[in-house]
């Protein structure tokens, strides 16, 4: 596996981020995927390079970068109340500072490096995306439409709000194909909101899957967390690459 630490160019910015592509020499399906609040750490290195293993130019952004490099905000051990609540409440007003319109333009910088890189053939992208980054996915799908063809998106929050640019109202200019895996516990995606979210996405005739994952909470994917689950983990990896595979371009 080819592993590295890229500076991709924003209008705002150098942004850091992790690539990923397998060692032979080829051109492979590009996959830009959006980290969870918590940052570019180890685990997302590991998701990276697995999901590479199967084929893709992988490329996870580090969201923060106008607040600093990766690590933004060293990680403590979150296993621990004190220290994931000081944690959290210096990274909930990075998020939040993250704005639908600088998520945008961010994505439309994402996707260009990924499109200018020489293991990239040439199609659209898939997006995948944990947390934050689950809402961020589906914002760059519906901004991008001619350029994202396949779109996971995993216990993501918020998903649904008062806001006039709530995601759910904007998933009427989504054309990929969506695949939503739900928490089964989420204090941030109730199921009244999944309702609301699935009754937007048939309202706008968008290919997609929802599903509660079982046993599960807000976080499942992320194995340094006590949110881990690995049989959704494994679903979510099954789930994933079955959407993928739709992004590779025949013949």
């Amino acid at each position: 596996m080819h592993f590295r630490t890229v500076d991709i160019p924003t209008p705002d910015g150098a942004a850091d981020a992790y690539a990923a592509c397998p060692k032979e020499d080829g051109r492979y399906p590009g996959v830009l995927l959006y980290m969870d609040i918590i940052g570019l750490r180890p685990v997302i290195k590991e998701m990276v390079a697995e999901l590479a293993s199967h084929g893709y130019y992988v490329l996870a952004p580090n969201i923060f970068y106008r607040h600093g490099r990766a690590p933004v905000v060293e990680v403590p051990d979150l296993s621990r109340t004190e220290e994931r609540e000081a944690f959290l409440g210096q990274v909930f007003p990075m998020m939040e500072s993250h704005t639908a319109d600088k998520a945008v333009r961010d994505a439309g910088s994402y996707l260009d490096f990924l499109a200018q890189q020489p293991q990239v053939r040439n199609g659209k992208a898939g997006v995948t995306g944990y947390c934050l980054g689950g809402m961020l996915a589906l914002r760059t799908a519906a901004a991008y439409p001619e350029r994202v063809g396949a779109v996971g998106s995993f216990h993501a929050g918020h998903l649904v709000t008062d806001a006039q640019d709530s995601p759910h109202r904007v998933v009427g200019q989504i054309t990929a194909r969506l695949h939503l895996g739900h928490a089964e516990n989420d204090a941030s995606m109730t199921p009244e909101e999944v309702a609301t979210l699935n009754k937007a996405l048939n309202e706008a005739g968008v290919d997609y899957t929802s599903e509660i994952y079982p046993g599960t909470v807000h976080g499942f994917t992320m194995a340094d967390t006590a949110a881990f689950n690995p049989a959704a983990m494994e679903r979510h990896w099954n789930r994933l690459l079955s959407l993928l595979s739709g992004t590779r371009p025949t013949g």
